[in-house]
Parts: C-alpha cells; structure tokens; sequence
C-alpha cells in the first residue's frame, strides 16, 4: 500500500466519511490549507466509504462513528483487516471509553472529538498518516486509571510491565515462553490501546498505574 504512495508523489490522499455535509465542508476547507493534503473522496454512509476506500485507497479516512448503515466501528475493522497498515481516524460526539477500546482494537489509530478545535484534528491527522496515534486529549483526562489497564488483556499487562522495565523483545519473549513476533504483537496493539508513543510513555503509564515500582 505504501509503495503505491510513494509512486503518487507528495500528495497525501484522505477519505472522509460523514453523513453532515457541513462536517464534510469544514474538514474540506481544514485540508484545503494543508499543502499536498487532498480529499480524494467523500462518503455519507459506511457503505461507501468502504467502497471508496477500497477503490481509492487513500493514505488516511476521517470517519464519523455514527455513519448510517454500517458504523465507523464496522468500517474501520473491515478496511485494517483488508488493507493492513491503513490510517483511520474517527472523528465524534462520542466521548466513549468502551467505543474507543473497540475502536483501537479494530485497528483505527485516531480519536478526536468534533468538540475540540483544529490544531487537535490536524495532530491527529499528522500522527496517523504518520503510522502513530493519537487519542484526543480531553478524552485521556477523563480516562480513569483502572479503566485504562481494563483495556489490556492480561498478556498485555505483562508484557507492558516488562517493557517498562527495561527489557526487550526478545528477552520478553524468552520469559513468557512465546515467540519474539507474539511479544511485538502484544506490545503494538497495548501502546495502540493506551495511545502511547514510546518505551518512555510506556514506563510512566507503568509507573502511575502501580504495575511497577517507581
């Protein structure tokens, strides 16, 4: 997929998904100011953003949760499963712990609600097509603690634990008797969850969530 990106030149490709034509506009005229941002395709429904995206197969969509017909949650498994590496970004009302779990679980790398301004979504958008992840700030504040590590499974605990301890993958791998690709899996899809960034990230979230001592 991100061969074909580099064929297109500099112009970064996005999708958005939004059944409000005044959201579509306004990320419109976002994107517009962004040299070699481009909107490549608009979508109301979940069915055509799939479609869409899979004819077009922009860098990054920006999909409402709420989409009629298949919702954001539906489309963002079905295009991770199908175009592994692909950048969603879900941008909503909805200021959910448990839709944002599902969300990352899914494979989406963004969250940002439609209440907080532009510099917020750009973020977003930078670290997505990036390939990191960005999780809206307001949304982390009201995360509580236990609810965080609520969303590990206890594989993922462990292996955050040990990460922030300093070990490495394959150190990992040789304590908990899995493989090295297993262990970088875990690791992955936990800093995914947390939106956390780094090794660093990882042993303060470590830290302030008693899974190690400081």
């Amino acid at each position: 997929m991100f061969e074909d990106m580099k064929a297109r030149g500099a112009r970064l490709d996005v999708l958005i998904a939004d059944d409000h034509p005044l959201i579509r506009a306004g990320l419109r005229a976002i994107l517009a100011a962004r040299p070699g941002w481009f909107v490549c395709a608009e979508a109301e429904t979940g069915e055509a953003a799939l479609r869409l995206a899979r004819a077009l197969r922009p860098r990054l969509a920006v999909l409402d949760y709420s989409l009629p017909g298949i919702n954001g949650l539906e489309v963002t498994r079905q295009l991770c499963r199908d175009m592994p590496g692909f950048g969603v970004l879900i941008y909503t009302m909805h200021a959910d712990e448990r839709m944002l779990a599902a969300l990352l679980e899914a494979g989406a790398r963004g969250y940002v609600l439609k209440t907080e301004d532009d510099a917020a979504l750009l973020a977003a958008m930078d670290a997505v097509a990036a390939g990191g992840t960005y999780i809206s700030p307001n949304l982390a504040r009201q995360r509580p603690a236990q609810n965080a590590v609520a969303m590990l499974t206890p594989r993922e605990i462990e292996v955050v634990r040990l990460v922030a301890l300093g070990e490495t993958n394959k150190s990992i791998a040789a304590q908990l008797d899995v493989s090295v690709k297993t262990v970088d899996t875990h690791r992955t899809t936990a800093m995914r969850k947390l939106g956390l960034h780094t090794a660093v990230d990882v042993a303060l979230f470590a830290v302030r969530n008693r899974l190690i001592e400081p």
